[in-house]
């Protein structure tokens, strides 16, 4: 697609190449990033049994928390890669600026942990009630 702004790119709009694009990305998040790729699988485990016990404000609740989080992560991967590409050296900026990107990502992380857990507590007492 061509970028409006810049003038590059190619000559029309394709939601398949969007989508091509979509993966790959997500495909380069959950192979190269290991924090990606283990909340992805916990996350999809937890969507798994409440979509089976039908548990769907519970199934909404991970799913939102689980992409959001998946959101700020890559996110801040982008941020520290762009930080590394932009300047190789220590710099104090630089240090600020992936600093405050990693404590957005420990905040996402922080959410979705407590939902994830409190989910997974939920989903225990269905399976063994007692």
């Amino acid at each position: 697609m061509r970028h409006k702004f810049f003038g590059t790119g190619e000559e029309g709009y394709s939601p398949l190449r969007k989508l091509k694009v979509w993966l790959s990305g997500l495909r380069y998040a959950i192979s190269y990033d290991f924090s990606v790729a283990y909340k992805v699988v916990l996350s999809v485990i937890v969507l798994s049994v409440c979509f089976y016990f039908r548990q769907w404000i519970d199934f909404l609740l991970v799913m939102v928390t689980t992409g959001l989080m998946l959101i700020v992560e890559m996110l801040n991967t982008t941020i520290e890669a762009l930080c590394d590409f932009v300047e190789d050296r220590e710099n104090f900026k630089i240090k600020v600026i992936k600093d405050i990107a990693a404590a957005a990502a420990g905040i996402s992380i922080l959410m979705w942990l407590v939902v994830f857990l409190t989910e997974v507590s939920r989903i225990w007492y269905l399976v063994y009630p007692d």
